[in-house]
This record gives C-alpha cells, structure tokens and sequence, in this order.
C-alpha cells in the first residue's frame, strides 16, 4: 500500500473538498503527460491505480515480434527475446504489457507531472466553490465583513468572499471590518480567471422575506404565507401574510410573544421598521390593511384597472400618506394598486368619487360605500334600511359614467402628488399594526 499517497489524498479530499476518484483521475493523466514529455507519444501507454491502496502501476502495450531485427518502433514493438527476458510469456503477434519505471522520469517531466496534478486540484477546488454558492442563489447567508473594496465591502461567507456593491448597501448603514452581517445572495458567477464571483445584497425585499422563514416556523413549515413584501431598505418595509390553518393567526404568528420574533428581525436589519398586515382577497380589504396605522372611511378598488380611491378622516390624511408619501408608497407597491387618497372635504367636492350620488336629500348628509359595496356613514358605520339590514349601493343607475378626475388630482401610483404631509410629522406607528 502506498500509505503516503494514500495520507495526502486524504488530506485533500478534506480540506479543498474534491473527491478522490477527481484525484485518482489527476494522477493518472500527470503519469500520462510525464511519459509523453519522455517518450514523446502515449497512444500505448496506460495507468493502472489501485484505489483500495493508491498503488499504481504505469505500463506501455507492445506486441512480440520473432527477433531484434524485426522490431520496427520500439515504442510499440518488442522482440521475443526481450520480452522472455522481462518474464512476459507470449507468442509472436501477442500483446504483453512493459512495465515502466515512473521514478526513471527526468526532472522536467517530473515537475510538468506534478503541475497537472496541482491544476486540477485547483480546477475542482474553483468548480467545488462555485457549485456549493450556486445552489445558495436567492438564500440568505451568514457573513462578516472582510474590507473595503471600491465603492463597497467584500464579504466573507466561508470559502469565499461576497461583493457588496454600494449599490446594494442600506443608506445610511455603517459597516466595519469583522462585523457579522445577513446577505442575500443575488447571484454567482465564474469569471475569465476561473474565479467565483458572488454578489450580494443588503436592500433586496426578498432578504426580508428570508429572514421571517428562518425566524418564523409557522411559515417555514407553510402554515403561514408571505404574499407580497415591499420594502425602502433601512427605513420601512412592509409585508402581507396569509394563514392556511384558520386557527392560526398569520401576524400574530410573525410577531411572536411580546414582538420577540419581529424585533430580532428588525435588529438584524438595523432598526427598519416592519409593519405586518393580513392579505386579504378583497381588494379594498386589503388596501385598507395596506394602508395601517391610518384609519380608512371607503375604499374604491377597481380591479381591472389596479386603481383604488381611498377616502380618510381629515385628520389622518397625513398618516396616511406617511412622511414624503411612504406610507401610500409602500402601500401601492404592498397591494399592486395604484392608490389615490383623498380627506373627506376633497373627496366630497371631487368629481371622480360621485359622492353626490350617495347625498341624502333631506339632511344632506354625505354617504359613502364601504370596500364590500355596502353604504356607510362618515364614521364607517353601516347604514341600515327599515328592516335592519345594510344597504347596497347602486353602481348601476342609469346615466352613470365614470367622470375623470380633476386636473391636477390623478392618481399617482405612489402617493399623490398635490397631497402633502401637514408640517409636523405624522406618527411613524409601531413595527407592527393593529390586528
């Protein structure tokens, strides 16, 4: 048994992660390579390698001609004679096989033999790194920043390092060499010099969602489900669930016991707040959840044009809205709708809400039509017919035409454009909403 080759595969297997038949395959091709650098050709010659004990054997296949005479290339012919003498019985025209002596190798050979093997041990080790991170695409990972590099941070994620372009950096994140860092792995490539190429990122949705399947068991085992997530890196995400078990409650679930699930997601991001909401298959419904901590009056979602018309209490315009319009922002990404949010006296003198189609002639008093199509008052309370029961609105009068909106009041797929917060701030809300 080749007992030192055997104890130095070994070592290799372990450390660079190649497998011994790569190995064995290497050391046959170097053996190869270094009879070829010696006898010029290697059409004969061939390897043998026992893989139980590494011991090999290398060989070249001649055929036995009767005398020395007849021996017209030595490389694959040799006389009976000869062949007597080396104890390989044989008839003329037989083909034996000639041990060769790999020790007998000239220095150059020898050096050129060795260079295959390290080659393709650095090839498998390259193509060992890129299909381990291959398969982490789209997963988050465990790093630590390395150092700086151009505009961004190199990450080390174990066998190699990640790119951090300043792109993908939260604004306003500071980052310092050794500190522990969640990525997400946008992609992996191979580059001209064979090297693996690992971007990353700090900003992308999906690293949000990744974080609550780790964190979250009721959604790694898909009790819970994330169905939309729009997120400003480092300032606001926000995140609608749904639950396939109606005995669990989806936000409550990824909040955990007193917010403990959703604060360890919000420390690993740096403080972003996240804000929770049910998904709901109506979509005023789900508008209105969108748009939580602001408290909703009426909902106008229409489903075919992904537009929706929201109506507040004047008082909570700007909550709606949210600071710079982040709050309506987040919420037409959240939902896909394209949201225009109008207080009540806008909506009540804006043509492209009809709301004088709902007036009460007697007491003038304004109604309006709730996101389940039902009339309600200014408080949201449904009004009721003589027998009790809510009132539906009639969305087919005769003569009724959708009218344009005013100029200067299209909606805007983010937040409104001639809405503006009051001067002070609205309240940020907790990470998470009301239920």
């Amino acid at each position: 048994m080749n007992t030192e080759l055997k104890t130095a595969m070994e070592m290799v297997e372990k450390e660079k992660n190649i497998s011994q038949d790569t190995l064995f395959d290497a050391i046959g091709q170097a053996l190869v390579t270094a009879c070829k650098n010696s006898f010029g050709r290697t059409e004969n010659i061939k390897v043998s390698i026992d893989r139980d004990t590494c011991d090999y054997r290398v060989y070249a296949e001649k055929t036995i001609v009767p005398t020395e005479e007849d021996v017209e290339d030595s490389q694959t012919q040799i006389s009976q004679e000869e062949a007597a003498k080396l104890h390989l019985l044989g008839e003329v025209g037989d083909v034996v096989q000639v041990d060769i002596n790999s020790q007998s190798f000239g220095r150059i050979a020898t050096q050129i033999a060795k260079n295959v093997i390290l080659q393709k041990i650095r090839e498998e080790e390259r193509n060992s790194v890129y299909n381990y991170y291959k398969e982490k695409i789209h997963t988050v990972m465990n790093g630590t920043v390395a150092h700086e590099m151009g505009h961004g941070f190199a990450i080390n994620l174990g066998r190699a390092e990640g790119i951090l372009n300043d792109k993908e950096m939260v604004p306003n994140e500071t980052l310092h060499v050794n500190d522990r860092v969640k990525v997400y792995v946008l992609d992996v490539r191979l580059s001209n010099h064979g090297s693996t190429r690992i971007l990353v990122s700090r900003t992308h949705p999906d690293l949000v969602k990744c974080l609550f399947e780790e964190e979250v068991q009721e959604i790694h085992d898909g009790i819970v489900e994330i169905r939309s997530i729009a997120r400003e890196a480092g300032s606001r995400t926000k995140i609608a669930v749904s639950s396939n078990d109606p005995n669990v409650d989806p936000v409550g679930a990824c909040v955990g016991l007193n917010g403990s699930r959703v604060n360890s997601i919000v420390d690993q991001l740096g403080g972003e707040k996240i804000d929770i909401v049910s998904w709901d298959e109506n979509p005023g419904n789900f508008i209105q959840n969108a748009l939580s901590p602001a408290r909703i009056i009426a909902v106008f979602a229409d489903p075919m044009e992904k537009t929706a018309k929201v109506v507040v209490p004047n008082y909570q315009l700007s909550l709606a809205i949210g600071r710079e319009g982040q709050n309506a922002r987040l919420a037409a990404r959240l939902t896909g709708y394209k949201i225009d949010i109008k207080d009540e006296d806008q909506a009540k003198v804006t043509p492209g809400f009809r709301y004088e189609d709902y007036m009460d002639s007697d007491d003038e008093e304004v109604e309006y039509v709730n996101s389940d199509g039902y009339l309600v008052d200014e408080n949201g309370e449904l009004l009721l017919d003589e027998n009790g029961e809510p009132i539906p609105a009639d969305m087919e009068e005769e003569g009724y035409e959708d009218e344009a909106p005013e100029e200067g009041a299209a909606p805007a797929e983010d937040a409104p454009a001639e809405e503006t917060p009051a001067e002070e701030d609205a309240p940020e809300g907790e990470n998470t909403p009301e239920a």
